[in-house]
Formats: structure tokens, C-alpha cells, sequence
């Protein structure tokens, strides 16, 4: 059964980092969304929040995620007056969104989430030689 509970726990990994993947995506797809109105705000930066959770049957910690949040970190201003949004400067608030972090973190959840594949891709392999070994057994 343990071989079990490594490949749910490994599960759990690859959801959150999914969850992390999916936010990411969102961000670098926005990174140049502002507002349509004058005055408007533009589109915020949203980061994926983890935490831990003990496992009562394995008690081991698990990763959950625990929501969703939005980056305080203050916008760019880019002059376009012919922006809706602009302000009466001529100024339009950008998305604080810098696709070359997005970029990173997305790279860094991709290796997490293989990294959990990698464990359940063990555990089959495992289970299948104690299978087979079990089979052949005089």
C-alpha cells in the first residue's frame, strides 16, 4: 500500500503545480491587458499560495493549494495618450505582470510537476517488478 500512498502524494504535487501552471498561463496571457475606461484599473498579477497539510494515514505533509492571490507590487505607466485608459497626462497603468518571471516560475513549476511524475513512474515500475517476481516465483 505504500507504494500507493507515494503515487497519491505524488498526485497531489502534480495538482498543485497544474494549479500553478494554469495561473501563470493567465498572467503571461494578460501581461498587456489594461483598462478599457479612463481611469480603469488594469489587469493584476495573480500568484498561487501553497500550504502544507499532514496526511493522518501517512503522516507525512502534503502541498495544497491554498489559494489564489493578487500581486500588490505597483503597475508600470506607459505614455499612450490615444489609450482609453489614459490618464489626463497621457498615461496608461500597465499589468505588473514581467513575462520573464512568469517565464521562470513556469519553468520551475514544470520541473516540480515532472519531478512528481518521475516519483509515480518509479512506483508503476516498482509495482510491476514485485508483480512480475511475484508471478515467477516457484
Amino acid at each position: 500500500m505504500q507504494l500507493f500512498d507515494s503515487m497519491s502524494e505524488a498526485a497531489k504535487g502534480m495538482r498543485a503545480q497544474s494549479t500553478r501552471m494554469r495561473v501563470i498561463s493567465e498572467n503571461l496571457a494578460n501581461a498587456d491587458t489594461t483598462a478599457t475606461t479612463k481611469g480603469g484599473m488594469p489587469y493584476q498579477r495573480k500568484m498561487v499560495t501553497f500550504k502544507d497539510v499532514m496526511n493522518g494515514k501517512t503522516d507525512q505533509k502534503e502541498v495544497e493549494v491554498s489559494g489564489v492571490v493578487t500581486d500588490k507590487s505597483p503597475f508600470t505607466l506607459k505614455y499612450d495618450p490615444s489609450n482609453p485608459a489614459a490618464d489626463k497626462n497621457g498615461y496608461v497603468k500597465m499589468p505588473n505582470v514581467n513575462p520573464l518571471i512568469e517565464m521562470m516560475d513556469m519553468r520551475e513549476a514544470q520541473r516540480s510537476y515532472e519531478a512528481n511524475l518521475g516519483v509515480i513512474d518509479i512506483a508503476k515500475a516498482m509495482m510491476n517488478d514485485t508483480i512480475t517476481q511475484i508471478s515467477q516465483a516457484p
